[in-house]
C-alpha cells in the first residue's frame, strides 16, 4: 500500500478502502461491518437490479444500527463512504477485496480471477466461502500469497466470529493483518487451517444433518430437537432453526462438498434434498422447518 492509503486508515484499524463482491445477504452484512469500522466500501454487483438492491441491503442494516445506537456516525456520513457498482474496475483502489459470490467453486473461480487481475500488487483478496478449499482456490490466482479465507457469520452484523483460513500459500502478514481487522470491525478473529469445511461449517454442518435425521425418523419435533441444544447445551440457537437461517440449499450444497472430501457421514438426508427440491430453503423463501416472513 502507498502511504496515502496507510495515513488515510480508519482509526478502528480496519482498511481504508474495502471492496465486496456480491451484495446478497452475506455481502451486504459484510460491506455494514466495515462501514461502521470507517472504510470506504464498494459493492460490485452482476446487474444494476442487483446493485440497488444491495444497496438497499446495507442502508436498511446502517440505519437498523443507527437506531440501535451502535453507530456514531449518520446516515449521511456513512452513505458518502458507500458505493455500488457493476464494474469490478471500480476495485482498482481497494485494500482489501472479500468475495461473497454464492457457494459454487467455478462462480468463485471466475470472480476472484476477475477481481485479482485489477488490484495493486499488494492488495489482499479474500474469500467468504464456507467450505470450498482455499488452497484450490489460491492454486488458479497469480498471487495466492495475497489471498486468505475470511468467513463471516450470517446474520453478519449480529455475528461476532470470523474464521480465517490460512492457505498453505497465504502469507503470515496477511493472515496477522486479517486478524487485526476482524477485530477492527469489532468480531473475533480464529485461525484455521485450509482443511474441508474448516472448523465451523464442519461441526455446524455434522450437527445440523444429524438434527435433520432425528426429525427424519420422527425422533421428536423440530422445536423440541432445537430446544434440546438451546436449553440443554446452551446453544443461542437450534441446529434446524440455524439450517433455516443458513438456507437449506447452502447447507446441501455444503454437505454433498463435504461427502465428497469427507466421506458418507456427511451425506446428505432424503428428507434435507426433498425440501430443497420444493422450494422449501428456510428465511429466504418463507418455509423451511419453520415458517418465516419472507419479506
Amino acid at each position: 500500500m502507498n502511504d496515502d492509503l496507510e495515513t488515510s486508515r480508519p482509526a478502528s484499524g480496519a482498511p481504508a478502502d474495502v471492496g465486496v463482491l456480491g451484495g446478497g445477504r452475506m455481502g451486504a452484512g459484510i460491506a455494514h461491518a466495515f462501514l461502521l469500522a470507517g472504510s470506504r466500501v464498494t459493492v460490485v454487483e452482476r446487474d444494476a437490479e442487483a446493485a440497488a438492491a444491495a444497496a438497499a441491503r446495507v442502508r436498511e442494516s446502517v440505519e437498523a444500527s443507527i437506531a440501535r445506537g451502535t453507530s456514531d456516525n449518520d446516515a449521511a456520513t456513512l452513505a458518502s463512504r458507500f458505493a455500488t457498482s457493476t464494474d469490478v474496475t471500480d476495485f482498482a483502489p481497494c485494500d482489501l477485496v472479500v468475495e461473497a459470490v454464492p457457494e459454487d467453486l467455478e462462480l468463485k473461480i471466475d470472480a476472484l480471477t476477475r477481481v485479482e487481475s485489477v488490484l495493486a500488487s499488494g492488495a489482499a483478496l479474500a474469500s467468504n466461502t464456507s467450505s470450498i478449499s482455499i488452497d484450490q482456490l489460491a492454486a488458479l490466482l497469480d498471487r495466492p500469497g495475497r489471498f486468505v479465507g475470511m468467513h463471516f457469520f450470517n446474520p453478519v452484523p449480529a455475528s461476532t466470529l470470523v474464521e480465517i483460513v490460512r492457505g498453505e500459500a497465504s502469507a503470515a502478514s496477511l493472515v496477522d493483518d486479517a486478524r487485526e481487522w476482524v477485530r477492527a470491525i469489532g468480531k473475533t478473529p480464529i485461525v484455521v487451517a485450509d482443511a474441508p469445511g474448516f472448523a465451523s461449517s464442519r461441526l455446524g454442518v455434522a450437527l445440523g444433518l444429524e438434527a435433520i435425521r432425528m426429525l427424519e425418523d420422527g425422533v421428536a419435533s423440530a422445536e423440541d430437537i432445537d430446544a434440546a441444544m438451546s436449553l440443554g447445551y446452551k446453544h443461542p440457537v437450534g441446529p434446524l432453526r440455524l439450517t433455516d437461517i443458513v438456507g437449506l440449499d447452502v447447507r446441501l450444497g455444503i454437505a454433498e462438498y463435504l461427502a465428497s472430501t469427507l466421506g458418507e457421514r456427511f451425506a446428505p438426508p432424503a428428507l434435507l434434498r426433498r425440501m430443497v427440491a420444493e422450494g422449501k430453503l428456510g428465511r429466504k423463501s418463507g418455509e423451511g422447518f419453520y415458517l418465516w416472513d419472507a419479506r
